[in-house]
């Protein structure tokens, strides 16, 4: 269970070598967070998250896990909760694609759309219903801002993001009232080593930042979280530009 200052003590990871998802581990495992669950593809990485955590002082567990292989969501995750209560779960996994030749390779495009959004409703409502089945916990759900308004250089992956984003919402409105909270959380710009070698926009951020950023937002019951927070205002314009102006901008 979560502590006064809504720490868990038990965390999920979707993505298991997710740089914001490993962040946020090390900042909760400082914490209180004792028990962690890397799910993703099996990997040398992955096995190398799991052991940098554990050298924290973490208990780490490491599950197979493919967000285009839904048929298998509910078996897997579910088989965790069956383990013991899990105070919260981050759906921190997603896939950039590449704006240029996804256009022009729809499989290449629908793919990014499936990982995205599709795997993440399916893996959202597994661990949701589980998270309601045990009375409590956090469902946090790396959106983006890229989801707020759909640009020209990347409105393949910004549309997966705007869905992924409205149901996360939506969800959370399903469970209102049930114990379990669910957190929106929109970053901008973020320093990756997926982001490297792209041109860095405003308000750059950091995966420890966004940590720092999700926990703020788990003790404070927040829905929404902007990393940085100045991005709500900035996001607020650019979503009610006319068309006409909006395409001039360099966003």
């Amino acid at each position: 269970m979560k502590d006064a200052f809504g720490a868990p003590q038990s965390l999920l990871v979707l993505g298991g070598t997710s740089e914001i998802g490993l962040a946020t581990a090390r900042r909760l495992i400082a914490r209180r967070t004792r028990t962690v669950w890397l799910a993703g593809r099996p990997s040398p990485a992955l096995t190398a998250a799991a052991d940098s955590l554990r050298a924290l002082g973490a208990e780490v567990r490491t599950v197979p896990f493919d967000a285009l292989d839904t048929e298998s969501h509910e078996e897997r995750l579910g088989k965790i909760f069956t383990e013991g209560d899990i105070d919260m779960v981050l759906l921190a996994f997603g896939v950039l694609g590449d704006q240029a030749r996804d256009e022009s390779d729809p499989v290449a495009a629908v793919r990014v759309a499936q990982t995205n959004y599709t795997g993440a409703v399916s893996a959202g409502l597994v661990c949701a219903a589980a998270l309601q089945n045990q009375g409590h916990g956090s469902l946090v759900v790396l959106s983006s801002v890229a989801g707020e308004r759909a640009r020209r250089a990347d409105f393949i992956y910004g549309s997966s993001k705007a869905g992924l984003d409205a149901f996360a919402q939506g969800l959370g409105d399903a469970l209102h009232g049930t114990g379990v909270h669910v957190m929106v959380v929109r970053p901008g710009f973020v320093r990756t080593r997926r982001m490297a070698g792209r041109a860095e926009a405003p308000l750059a951020t950091t995966p420890e930042a966004v940590a720092g950023a999700i926990e703020l937002g788990l003790r404070r019951r927040s829905e929404t979280v902007w990393v940085p927070g100045a991005l709500r205002m900035v996001m607020a314009a650019v979503r009610h530009a006319p068309r006409p102006l909006f395409r001039r901008l360099p966003v």
